[in-house]
Formats: C-alpha cells, structure tokens, sequence
C-alpha cells in the first residue's frame, strides 16, 4: 500500500473550508440578531403624549336686574300698577299697558323719559282740564290731600276722607299696616298701594 493511499472514510469527514466559513457567517447573525432583540427589549419605553384640552373660560357674571313699581292711570287701555326692569322708557310702559287710548293727549308726555320706582304716571285725554300735580315719588300718607289719595288704585273718593278723618283723629300713621284701621281699606288694598306710598317724619 502507497504512501498517498487514503481511507474514503476519514476523506468522507474531512470538512470543506467554504462551509466552515459558511457556518461561522450564520452563527454571527444569529448572534447578531439575538443581543440586538435582547438590547430592543431593555431599552426604556418612551414616555406617552398627553392630549390637554384648552381651558374652559369662566363664564361672564350677568347683572341682577332691578325692578320698579310704576302706577299707571289715564288713557291707557290698562291701567294699574306695573313692574318694570329699570330703565324703561315711557313709551315702552305704554305698550305694556296695552298702548294709549284713541283720545290721549302724548303730547302733555316725555315718552322718552325714564320711569321711576313709585313713579304714579298719569296719561291726560285731549282737553282734559290739569288735575292735582301727579306724585312722580312716593306719595305721603301724612300729608297727602284727598284728591291725591284718590289716585291710589282701589281708594276712591269716601276711602280717601277716611284716610285724612283717621290721621287727624289718631295723629300721623307711623306703620303702614295702620291702614287697616280705616274703613274701607282691607289687606288687597294695603298691598296695592304699598309700593306706592310711604310715611313721612313724625313726632
């Protein structure tokens, strides 16, 4: 047997360089790939996005309206006493009243002017002879005249003579609820007349 003579076993085992190299190519990207899913795995989670909505604005403070009482006479077609947001205009409190009557003299009026809280508005018909002044404040029980203390819703010519036999009979009214006392005069009509009258300084 020669020298060069070689077993085809161990021939059959001796492995090629190429697939060695082969191999290793393989093993590294293995590698590779496994510390790089290693390093995605540990790396810190990035912080989440928060969304925030604008600030809702405050809302706007709205006034508190201030009411007047308003008593209203003449020709209108419904006359009384109204309650009426401040600054309401004349011409705008008639409309309230269901307008003036086809007889009204608006030109003895300031349709513009403001009306007042106790403000006693009387409209005059054309060739209507000037009244008694009308109150435009409060009227005075203590010192108001019988033709002003007709013009008082419900107090009408007898109920206005008792009101001034009363006061010189007992002296001033010092409470409004001394009304009572005179004839003709009963809770509904206290009422009514309440916002429009006040008593002045006494002894």
């Amino acid at each position: 047997m020669g020298v060069d003579d070689r077993s085809p076993t161990i021939a059959s085992r001796e492995i090629p360089r190429w697939q060695m190299l082969r191999e290793t190519i393989v093993l590294g990207a293995t590698l590779a790939s496994f510390l790089a899913s290693i390093w995605l795995l540990r790396r810190p989670a990035p912080a989440p996005i928060r969304i925030v909505p604008p600030p809702t604005p405050a809302p706007t403070p709205t006034a508190t309206p201030i009411w007047l009482q308003v008593y209203l006479t003449g020709a209108v077609r419904a006359p009384g006493v109204y309650t009426v947001p401040q600054g309401l205009r004349v011409w705008a409190l008639l409309e309230q009243a269901g307008g003036p009557q086809a007889d009204a003299d608006l030109e003895a009026l300031n349709l513009a002017a403001p009306v007042t809280d106790g403000m006693h508005l009387h409209v005059p018909r054309r060739g209507e002879r000037p009244a008694t002044p009308a109150f435009s404040t409060r009227l005075d029980l203590n010192t108001a005249s019988v033709e002003e203390l007709e013009r008082l819703p419900g107090i009408g010519p007898r109920t206005a003579q008792a009101i001034v036999d009363y006061r010189l009979k007992h002296g001033p009214f010092r409470r409004l609820e001394d009304l009572l006392a005179v004839p003709g005069i009963g809770p509904a009509t206290l009422e009514r007349i309440r916002p429009l009258v006040t008593l002045g300084p006494f002894p």
